[in-house]
């Protein structure tokens, strides 16, 4: 048994007779007749995207249009049947027409405005074939429940369809039992195929937003993922060629005093000066740039490649297939390995690019010598031939921007007036740290 003073615990039917009136009173009765208008039609759409900036002025009108389209519906239909003439006519026809009106600003109150409206047109109306829906309330009660489960959530239409019959079936029982014909059974027929139609629309369209939403989660994360594989990938080659540099510095000094007989002790404590910063700067460096190495990292036994090495890159890529020519201009001289290795990896990164994107095209690049810096570029022709280019997300782009950023340069990319595609770059170097 459970302790004195605790309540007991509620079953399951409880909660559940509990949870749907929860939800009856906040789909149907909390802010019930709250102003909400309804908002234009979206121009994102597959087909209306197309139309002209003219039309595309009254296309958002559309769903208002649609409204009183059925508006004007549900009145043809009620005068059709009515032939009460005078003020019955004009209440039937405002009873018909206003709750269709009132879904394009409140439509949660429309849908008990055409429920009251109901009983009332039943007075007033002369066709007691159609019990308890007169002509003109079916039509106008199946415009009201299509609109407002349009605009709500599927649940707010399925209290709707379940308040409709109940009120069929109770106002039957008790009025109309064995006197009139019942109609209850066709509208509940109809509007339940309708509100299922306007639920799959409904669940259709969220499966699409949340599609939408994901994908761009995805294409986000994909970009972010490359773009700190691609600075990994440069901070590792970064470590490798500063590291190198700065062993050599370490040795040299090391063996600097060496080389001179009887050297004085301030030369020698220089050198031992140089050894040791030189062997502190890279201890710091390893251990900073030396956390983006992967477990299974290996550094590369051969030197990074330059531009020295990019003829053997063409060759390679003319074996694939890709004609690909060279130009250089200015006066060919050693630049810092950084610049040497970036623009290595750019050309390459272009011309894979161009592998992938332009089959069948030719490709050409241009290398640069000038006082200020390096510079490049990689431009193809546009594809041609049978075969397809290969999709991709464009990351390369980022990979080689990530590069030029690194080294305070500039990159433009784009289509040729031909429909290829190029990409040049500007990498900068001071005079300074140019050869003697």
């Amino acid at each position: 048994m459970p302790p004195k003073g605790t309540a007991k615990s509620r079953s399951p039917e409880f909660r559940l007779a509990e949870d749907a009136l929860r939800g009856l009173r906040q789909d149907l009765f909390h802010d019930a007749f709250a102003y909400r208008p309804l908002p234009r039609m979206s121009m994102d759409g597959r087909f209306t995207r197309r139309l002209s900036p003219r039309l595309r002025e009254y296309a958002v009108w559309v769903p208002h249009a649609a409204v009183l389209m059925g508006a004007l519906w549900a009145t043809l239909i009620s005068a059709s049947v009515n032939d009460s003439g005078g003020f019955g006519s004009l209440v039937i026809f405002l009873l018909a027409v206003g709750p269709i009106l009132l879904t394009l600003f409140r439509p949660v109150g429309a849908f008990w405005c055409s429920m009251a409206a109901t009983p009332v047109t039943a007075t007033f109306g002369d066709s007691w074939s159609d019990w308890p829906w007169q002509t003109g309330s079916f039509a106008s009660h199946l415009v009201v429940l299509t609109v407002v489960a349009l605009r709500t959530r599927p649940r707010t239409a399925a209290w709707m369809w379940a308040l409709t019959g109940t009120y069929g079936f109770v106002v039957e029982s008790l009025f109309g039992a064995g006197r009139y014909s019942s109609n209850t059974g066709p509208l509940l027929t109809i509007s339940a195929f309708v509100l299922l139609g306007v639920t799959l629309f409904h669940i259709r369209r969220a499966a699409q937003r949340e599609v939408t939403a994901q994908q761009t989660v995805t294409a986000h994360e994909r970009s972010k993922r490359t773009l700190l594989e691609e600075r990994t990938t440069i901070a590792r080659e970064l470590h490798d060629v500063v590291a190198h540099h700065m062993s050599v510095v370490a040795i040299q000094a090391e063996a600097a005093p060496y080389r001179v007989e009887n050297p004085p002790p301030e030369l020698e404590q220089a050198f031992a000066t140089i050894r040791e910063n030189a062997v502190a700067a890279l201890t710091e460096l390893r251990r900073v740039l030396g956390v983006v190495r992967a477990e299974d990292y290996e550094a590369p036994d051969a030197p990074q490649p330059t531009l020295a090495d990019i003829d053997a890159l063409l060759t390679n890529v003319r074996d694939t297939g890709l004609t690909v020519e060279k130009v250089v201009t200015g006066a060919v001289r050693e630049l810092p390995q950084g610049i040497e290795l970036s623009a290595y990896r750019i050309a390459q990164e272009a011309l894979s690019n161009t592998l992938r994107h332009a089959p069948g095209a030719t490709a050409r690049v241009e290398i640069g010598y000038v006082l200020g810096g390096l510079g490049l570029r990689i431009v193809n022709g546009p594809p041609t031939g049978l075969v397809k280019p290969s999709p991709g997300a464009g990351h390369g782009i980022t990979g080689m921007r990530e590069r030029v950023t690194m080294l305070n340069g500039e990159m433009t990319t784009g289509e040729t007036d031909d429909g290829g595609y190029e990409v040049t770059v500007f990498l900068p170097v001071p005079l300074t740290d140019g050869p003697e």
